[in-house]
């Protein structure tokens, strides 16, 4: 089992994208390096969360827009679609639906070592002292809960810091994802302009990308 690690801006936005909308269910996208197949580097590195739905999250034909613009937009940034996360509507639910587990699985069949990331809604606010989210792996065609002692973080006193801000200024509201950019087309689901305030908070730089 290879040990994942979550970018503090890979988690802050998962973050964000739930507390845009506590009361319905999110999902989205995860990204990672793309690195050649170097047994020495085992470690899936997530650099990036994409926010896809808060709608319907299995909707399909919007689904494989939306997974088609993300694979053309990671392959232009030396990345690649490297897991899924979820936000149930509600507030004590945090196990992987069906929805949960198709979607994975579709990750998993383009990308070994995806993994599935389901939040814990009632940990959002950035002050419980430890991650709010269950990283699940696929094992003998099942989704289980990933060995967390092989779930990495890159400085998490400066993601906390980061996501405590953020929370506090409300930058949820300007998170997009992509049911805000197919209702105006104009609206960046790569979301920029938060990317960009996440690289001032952080000690740590993520992956420089154009968007």
């Amino acid at each position: 089992m290879a040990e994942v690690e979550i970018s503090p801006r890979a988690y802050v936005k998962m973050q964000l994208h739930a507390a845009k909308l506590p009361w319905r269910a999110v999902n989205g996208l995860l990204l990672a390096q793309r690195v050649g197949p170097d047994p020495s580097q085992p470690c899936l590195l997530l650099t990036d969360a994409m926010p896809l739905f808060h709608t319907s999250l299995a909707l399909t034909p919007m689904l494989e827009v939306a997974l088609n613009q993300v694979d053309l937009w990671s392959a232009a940034n030396n990345q690649v679609i490297a897991g899924y996360y979820q936000a149930n509507d509600q507030l004590t639910d945090r196990s992987p639906n069906l929805v949960a587990t198709k979607i994975g699985d579709r990750v998993a069949e383009h990308m070994r070592g995806a993994v599935l990331i389901m939040l814990d809604n009632g940990k959002l606010s950035g002050e419980y002292g430890g991650p709010a989210v269950v990283v699940y792996e696929r094992q003998d065609n099942r989704w289980t809960p990933k060995d967390k002692n092989l779930v990495m973080w890159r400085d998490w006193a400066g993601t906390r810091q980061a996501l405590r801000e953020m929370m506090a200024s409300r930058a949820y509201r300007l998170l997009v994802d992509f049911d805000d950019h197919l209702d105006d087309i104009r609206r960046d689901w790569a979301n920029g302009a938060i990317n960009q305030r996440l690289g001032e908070l952080t000690l740590t730089p993520d992956i420089d990308t154009d968007s």
